[in-house]
């Protein structure tokens, strides 16, 4: 393990783009579980309440189930060790951007500055009447559902639903800089959600080295990975900053 490290750690060193793909992952040490696997959210709620179709049909009732898993069960996570290394990377010019699939806003709070959000934002909601967004730290949420001061409609969490297109601008951002870097960091996802895997794939073909930091061998690992450090994703950050922050 110790020289996957190093030699990771080399390639991180040596490359003129690097960017970071993080899934579900990175924040199950910020106390947040995965939607997905034996301990994700979808084994306790049913995920029709975040369908677009459904939701504009019963907002109402899904903002029950929105608040609890969004707003009361994540409210309190903080950044762990593994996006405070990815903010230190930044700065050290290191990383170039993160293109992430969480909706936590835990890169933000760490730090980072370039973040390519493929699927939103849990922290800002959206009337879909008018546009306007708002921070969720406006509202109360013993009171549901918020609604829009404009027109009094209820607002959308401004996070992508099934059914619900990718935001175009992270869109593009996200596989512009894919097609440019030379090192691809995968950390915390399982690959199973596309288009977003689709992202370290398109790097991997334009020439990226790609370097996998997952606990267990994912979609990624047997097909495109280079390197694979097997761990929790703040423990092999932690020991890969060794290296690059002599």
């Amino acid at each position: 393990m110790v020289l996957k490290i190093k030699e990771a750690a080399q390639l991180i060193l040596n490359s003129k783009f690097t960017i970071a793909f993080t899934g579900a992952g990175i924040s199950v040490e910020s106390g947040i579980p995965p939607f997905r696997g034996e301990n994700g959210l979808w084994n306790k709620y049913n995920p029709e309440v975040l369908d677009l179709g459904y939701y504009l049909e019963n907002q109402e009732k899904c903002w029950f189930y929105i608040r609890e898993i969004f707003y009361d069960f994540f409210a309190d996570a903080q950044p762990n060790n593994a996006h405070k290394v990815l903010t230190r990377l930044e700065k050290e010019g290191l990383l170039n951007s993160i293109i992430t699939q969480n909706i936590d806003n835990l890169h933000q709070e760490a730090g980072s500055q370039t973040i390519h959000e493929f699927h939103g934002n849990s922290k800002k909601l959206k009337c879909l009447k008018c546009g306007k967004t708002y921070s969720a730290e406006e509202f109360d949420f013993r009171n549901i559902p918020p609604k829009c001061s404009m027109d009094n409609e209820i607002l959308k969490p401004d996070f992508i639903f099934f059914g619900e297109g990718i935001p175009q601008k992270a869109y593009s951002n996200s596989f512009a800089d894919a097609g440019k870097a030379e090192v691809c960091l995968i950390i915390g996802s399982t690959g199973e959600v596309m288009p977003a895997s689709y992202v370290p794939q398109t790097a991997k073909q334009k020439g990226a080295t790609i370097i996998e930091i997952n606990p267990e061998e994912s979609m990624f690992t047997n097909q495109i990975t280079d390197i694979h450090l097997k761990g929790k994703a703040g423990d092999v950050l932690m020991k890969l900053s060794e290296y690059l922050f002599e």
